[in-house]
């Protein structure tokens, strides 16, 4: 073990890792299984609330690009809202970003054991969690270049298995296809309308799609550990808008357009297998099924390696412990995905062995923080862009129409989490964040309280 936290962390991904992880990224199990659930509350106007979604993180993303392009960091938002709007702001927003990801672990663990459980169905689903979360910790351990290949794989498949789905879906719809009386784009307007439920269903389905998105400003923490991380990033986040309107925009599409969006069978089985089904497809539940453990697998890989990073960053500035800034030999925060993983594991107890209001509350708790970490960034940006203007940076990565595409995004992000508290559905999610965040910017002031004593003791004494 190296003992000197200075030293940094490796820059050990390829231009291929990050690039496939800036494509993937946002890809989870969410487009195959739960968007089938937002197309059954709002119909085929489900893509008015994807479009929506789509726009604002690639709005969120060039704000974050313009900063981290201009000063990479592993901390990322945590860390430019710690410059920008104050240590506290950086504290809360690392912290309950950690605790997002940490949440996140035990979740995908438990779906992808599920999935192998229904194969082997003697092994005891709480087992499987506990050796796939294992299993992930190792590869984390040893370097970044592991992380950054098994991404690679599951990113690739992903990817692959949504081309195939995106050309099949199309052929079917000119009537190519092993069920050729599925074709065409009447369920577009068919079934009620295209906009069955009005507009309250696609505000809600449009807070459920918000999220699907998370993780696509993981690439900024990633790219720190490449050796380009000011190309890389530039490069991701111009690709981002193609990449929401070709993997959610059109696969979205082409399931209103060749299923019944008041078909139960999106609920029960979710868009893809559905379609699937629909077209007459061989072993459609398999094939979903292997895509979805793929990309949960991928889900909990990446959850592993952004809380450790973020933990790491957190303790570089003297918020987390400081053994998680120690590093490997292969400069690898070993300590930072223990003590994540560790966090982990004591989730997925509670899921067991706690009452379930405990567990449901732990849940609810990490619901709005995407939309605050978007928040922070936004509001970040509008202040970073002066400061670093005023130290002379040439900003290679602009925000478009600064400030008003980002006073734009900031109040509609304070409008959705109103909404949110106001729907009887997304409440429990905002009052809980709420009173998780209440708690850590306490905790955050009160670093920053003994800080400054620290410092006017430090400069006392130097007096004397």
């Amino acid at each position: 073990m190296s003992s000197t936290p200075s030293a940094g962390l490796a820059q050990g991904l390829k231009n291929r890792h990050v690039t496939m992880l800036s494509i993937a990224g946002a890809i989870g199990a969410g487009l195959f299984v739960g968007s089938g659930h937002a197309i059954a509350e709002a119909g085929p106007a489900v893509m008015v609330s994807y479009l929506v979604a789509g726009l604002l993180v690639v709005l969120v993303m060039r704000m974050l690009a313009e900063m981290a392009v201009a000063q990479p960091d592993s901390g990322s938002f945590s860390t430019y809202a710690d410059r920008a709007i104050g240590h506290w702001a950086g504290f809360t927003i690392g912290w309950l970003y950690w605790w997002f990801w940490v949440l996140v672990i035990p979740l995908e663990a438990n779906a992808a054991a599920a999935i192998i459980h229904a194969w082997i169905p003697g092994a005891p689903i709480w087992i499987l969690a506990f050796l796939i979360t294992s299993a992930l910790t190792v590869t984390n351990l040893f370097s970044v270049k592991n992380y950054g290949e098994f991404e690679f794989w599951l990113a690739l498949i992903k990817v692959s298995a949504i081309i195939a789905f995106l050309i099949l879906g199309c052929a079917a719809i000119f009537g190519v296809s092993l069920n050729p009386e599925v074709s065409g784009i009447s369920h577009l307007y068919a079934d009620g309308g295209f906009m069955p439920k009005g507009w309250g269903a696609v505000l809600a389905a449009l807070l459920t799609t918000m999220f699907s998105f998370m993780g696509s400003e993981i690439v900024t923490i990633a790219a720190t550990e490449s050796k380009d991380p000011a190309q890389q990033i530039t490069r991701a986040t111009n690709s981002v808008i193609w990449r929401i309107a070709l993997f959610y925009l059109l696969s979205i599409l082409i399931v209103v357009c060749l299923v019944p969006w008041n078909d139960p069978r999106l609920v029960s089985m979710g868009s893809y297998q559905t379609v699937l089904n629909q077209l007459n497809v061989p072993y459609a539940k398999l094939i979903v099924d292997i895509i979805v453990l793929v990309s949960v697998t991928s889900c909990l890989n990446s959850a592993l390696y952004t809380a450790s990073r973020m933990m790491y960053s957190l303790s570089k500035r003297g918020d987390a412990p400081r053994i998680a800034q120690v590093t490997s030999v292969s400069r690898t925060p070993v300590y930072a995905v223990l003590l994540s993983t560790a966090m982990a594991f004591a989730c997925t107890f509670a899921n067991y062995l706690a009452p379930a209001a405990v567990f449901d509350f732990l849940l609810a708790s990490s619901g709005a923080i995407a939309l605050l970490v978007y928040l922070v960034i936004a509001m970040s940006q509008l202040r970073m862009r002066k400061k670093l203007l005023a130290q002379g940076h040439q900003l290679k990565l602009k925000m478009w129409l600064f400030p008003w595409l980002t006073w734009a995004v900031i109040v509609f992000i304070v409008a959705a989490l109103v909404i949110m508290l106001i729907m009887p559905d997304h409440r429990m999610e905002v009052v809980a964040t709420t009173l998780l965040s209440i708690v850590v910017v306490c905790s955050g002031l009160l670093v920053s309280n003994r800080r400054k004593a620290q410092r006017a003791n430090g400069l006392v004494a130097d007096a004397a």
